[in-house]
């Protein structure tokens, strides 16, 4: 069986001449057609714009066959421009006999790896010979081909590491290309985009997306960012652990149930390297691969999962709770549960904003890793998203130093990787310091670091830095909504009496379910609530429980 048309790589031939053009291309789909793609052109313009359709569609070309006179431009001022695009690509010119010098001078100016003289009849003798030759030698040396989007950059652009974080937290496999690059110069060319107006996004079907948000992106690469309906049993506001448990339990029981999520399912979960102590996964197991599985057992049982949604507002109408979205939109339902987690708190002093996404990162190691190879990084934090992370750019960093405010790594590390970190010989703990500076101009070069005891403070080099601290609740737009602590972490259940008794305003007999808010109907679960564990177990179990006190709720209505 031959291999489907877009996975073969291309023969391109291009001849003003209508009929010869014709004659190449039979004879080329005759001998090489099962496994090659041959595409034809009639004009050098022409044969252009078909390469860099090609190349935008990451495809590749293993010939270039190109007649030498032909008006507007040259087979040769066409195979120098082409050959900018597929630098393999091997090089034929199609010739008359009287051209032969100027075939001859072709191999010097565009590297021409054979000429041919019209007519070749018969092929068997004239032409297959020597595309035979040719496409044994780009196979020696053909690049491998280039699947799904494509991503091209600054290097240090935080918008560029923000859209590659983003496609790598939702599993969707792209190849990133540096603007200096070769590959990405050549993308470029192709895409007729210039590196003022960077990122740009190629899809698979070879569409260009210039500096696209998130939602453009999710939209072109299968993600869904609309809800089917208006109304369901119960959305989810939050796609981690807590969120995926409830999401996964309610369409599970038979609740209509959409999940919405603003950046990537997983949560902080979702960015840790390796999680160990998960129960049922004794050699551990990384957080994208275990919210990778959440995610798709949830669909399985019918949940929907809409992306790129900022919400920011919730609304009580009657028996009914909706969720506001940015963008003016709503979407109602019986019940909403909140699951929206946190967020690592920034870093505050000099160069610390400015150098965000340019060498300064927010748990993104498992992205930013490539780079830190025999480099020396720097990690913020105490906690297990810290260690993980320092774990796991060990493998290939020529040193990690972990940064840790308290005195002590067990203050709020788990034992077993307290254990981990303190044995491996390229990571370094420094207790009681912080990090109050950052310097550098295009990135990060050195940070600056005080001795909380002290004072004094010491000026490193380094150009990553990875922070993991904090944790702070994603709940501003509940201002006036929902009852919070002093922090914004969402009060429920028992933490909302007073005396034993709802609170005032509380418009039912009964006293607020175990995880209910303070608005009937509404309920919290993982992290963003109030005395939560913030381990990612407890998280699931309360995702879990939500929904049953979710049933109990609508059998009142």
């Amino acid at each position: 069986m031959a291999p489907d048309a877009a996975a073969r790589p291309a023969l391109v031939t291009v001849d003003d001449d209508a009929a010869v053009s014709r004659a190449v291309a039979r004879d080329l789909r005759r001998r090489y057609g099962e496994q090659y793609r041959v595409v034809r052109a009639e004009s050098g313009a022409e044969a252009l714009d078909v390469c860099r359709e090609l190349k935008l569609r990451g495809e590749q070309v293993a010939v270039l066959l190109a007649d030498h006179r032909m008006p507007g431009m040259s087979g040769i001022e066409f195979l120098e421009q082409a050959m900018d695009l597929f630098p393999a690509a091997r090089r034929v010119l199609l010739t008359a006999y009287a051209d032969t010098d100027a075939a001859i001078d072709a191999v010097n100016v565009v590297d021409l790896d054979h000429y041919l003289l019209k007519p070749w009849d018969p092929p068997e003798e004239k032409l297959y010979p020597v595309l035979d030759a040719q496409l044994d030698a780009w196979r020696a040396a053909a690049p491998s081909a280039v699947h799904g989007p494509k991503v091209v950059g600054h290097r240090w652009s935080a918008r560029s590491s923000q859209l590659r974080e983003f496609l790598a937290r939702n599993q969707v496999p792209y190849r990133w290309f540096a603007s200096d690059s070769p590959e990405g110069v050549r993308l470029l060319e192709a895409a007729g985009v210039d590196d003022a107006r960077l990122p740009v996004v190629v899809t698979s079907d070879g569409d260009v997306l210039v500096e696209p948000d998130d939602a453009t992106v999710a939209a072109r690469v299968g993600l869904e960012v609309q809800p089917a309906e208006d109304f369901y049993d119960l959305v989810v506001v939050g796609g981690g652990p807590a969120g995926l448990s409830a999401a996964l339990y309610g369409a599970s029981e038979g609740l209509r149930t959409a999940l919405v999520e603003r950046t990537a399912t997983g949560g902080q979960a979702g960015q840790s390297s390796r999680i160990e102590n998960y129960l049922g996964f004794p050699d551990g197991v990384s957080g994208a691969q275990l919210t990778e599985r959440a995610r798709r057992q949830a669909q399985r049982f019918g949940a929907e999962i809409v992306m790129t949604r900022d919400v920011c507002g919730l609304d009580v109408n009657g028996s009914a709770r909706a969720v506001r979205f940015a963008d003016g939109s709503t979407l109602a339902a019986h019940c909403v549960i909140l699951a929206n987690g946190v967020s690592y708190r920034e870093l505050t002093g000099p160069g610390l904003g400015t150098l965000t996404g340019r060498g300064v990162f927010y748990g993104s190691a498992l992205t930013e890793a490539p780079g830190c190879r025999d480099q020396d990084v720097y990690v913020v934090g105490g906690a297990n998203s810290a260690g993980q992370a320092a774990m796991y750019l060990a493998r290939d960093a020529r040193s990690v130093t972990l940064v840790v405010r308290a005195g002590d790594l067990r203050a709020s590390m788990s034992h077993y990787l307290v254990e981990q970190v303190e044995a491996h010989p390229r990571i370094r703990v420094r207790t009681g310091t912080e990090v109050v500076e950052a310097i550098g101009d295009e990135h990060l070069e050195q940070v600056v670091l005080r001795d909380a005891a002290t004072g004094d403070k010491q000026t490193v080099d380094t150009g990553y830095l990875f922070v993991f601290i904090g944790a702070a609740p994603l709940t501003a737009w509940l201002d006036g909504t929902l009852d919070r602590d002093p922090r914004g972490f969402v009060r429920s259940g028992p933490d909302l009496l007073v005396d034993g008794r709802p609170p005032a305003g509380w418009p039912l007999d009964r006293p607020p379910y175990h995880l209910e808010t303070s608005v009937p109907g509404v309920f919290a679960a993982g992290d963003v609530r109030a005395e939560s564990a913030k381990r990612v177990a407890s998280a699931v179990g309360e995702g879990a429980m939500a929904v049953m006190l979710v049933h109990r709720y609508l059998e009142q209505l």
